[in-house]
């Protein structure tokens, strides 16, 4: 078992410098092939292997990276505008308060979903895409989720933050299920999201981006125990991860996807089901843990 531990460390962890050729390679590999219009199955497939290895080992790669980004910290908050920001109250409170920051963080991804479900909408009745407006809608009940989350950050009492979260749960719970219709629509009609002209291509750097940090953050809220803000960074995954499920019809669509459609099906219905499978996971774990944590506090308090 050990032997075999190490085997995947040095395959998906990486020094830096391979692992920025391997990036490199990957995704200038997936994208040459995009946007050159290669039709040929064998570049296809090994484009799209190429790309997914480059994905892991950027992931993978930000351990190694963790000690450049601390010293990146450490000169910022060293720099003069830095020190002069946090000589004022509101910018101590941000640097020093986790629940302020978290909030800050929040009403940001609140109105960035609203931009974004205007954009989806917008995108929707201008292209007729049934798809846009269905994603659109699925972000609507995400800022819903970020909304209730907000109005319970001030409030710090556990057994409050429990229910909220457990809340948080059921709805993905709900949502997953028709995100799954969303997935068996598009793998039954051969379809999915199209992004016009060179859109496709900011979706997919804001794609890999957003999942990156989300993973990053939700390592990061471990330490504080606080459930309001895992509920938080839960849902900043659960939206990154459908960005990449849209991202993926969208490429297949306009790069070479018409040109087998039985490739096309299996590979979103792959995408689409690891998705729902990991979301319901995330679901029921929520459920689970803020079931146990309330029966707890129900205990403790019935023995004092």
């Amino acid at each position: 078992m050990e032997k075999f531990k190490r085997i995947l460390k040095k395959i998906f962890c990486l020094p830096p410098p391979w692992t920025i050729l391997a990036a490199l390679f990957g995704y200038g590999f997936v994208i040459a092939v995009a946007a050159l219009q290669i039709t040929n199955p064998i570049l296809q497939y090994a484009s799209y292997i190429a790309s997914a290895y480059a994905l892991i080992v950027t992931v993978t790669g930000l351990v190694y990276i963790h000690t450049a980004i601390g010293g990146i910290k450490r000169f910022v908050s060293n720099h003069p505008l830095m020190k002069k920001f946090r000589s004022t109250a509101v910018g101590e409170k941000y640097m020093t308060d986790v629940r302020f920051r978290a909030g800050v963080s929040l009403y940001q991804g609140f109105f960035i979903n609203l931009l974004y479900i205007v954009m989806k909408l917008v995108s929707g009745i201008l292209y007729r895409s049934a798809w846009f407006i269905a994603l659109a809608v699925y972000y609507i009940l995400l800022a819903v989720m970020r909304f209730l989350l907000v109005r319970r950050l001030n409030v710090q009492d556990e057994a409050s933050e429990l229910r909220r979260y457990r809340l948080c749960g059921v709805m993905l719970l709900f949502m997953n299920q028709a995100l799954a219709g969303i997935v068996i629509f598009m793998v039954h009609q051969n379809q999915g999201f199209d992004y016009p002209g060179l859109l496709i291509y900011a979706m997919a750097a804001y794609a890999f981006y957003a999942v990156t940090i989300a993973i990053i953050n939700i390592a990061k809220t471990r330490r504080h125990k606080s459930p309001i803000l895992s509920a938080a960074k839960v849902i900043n995954l659960v939206a990154a991860m459908v960005s990449i499920l849209s991202l993926e019809t969208a490429m297949l669509a306009q790069f070479g996807g018409d040109d087998d459609p039985m490739f096309r099906r299996v590979m979103t219905g792959a995408t689409g089901g690891g998705v729902c499978t990991i979301v319901i996971g995330m679901a029921i774990y929520m459920i689970w843990r803020a079931n146990k944590n309330l029966k707890k506090i129900e205990i403790n308090n019935s023995q004092t």
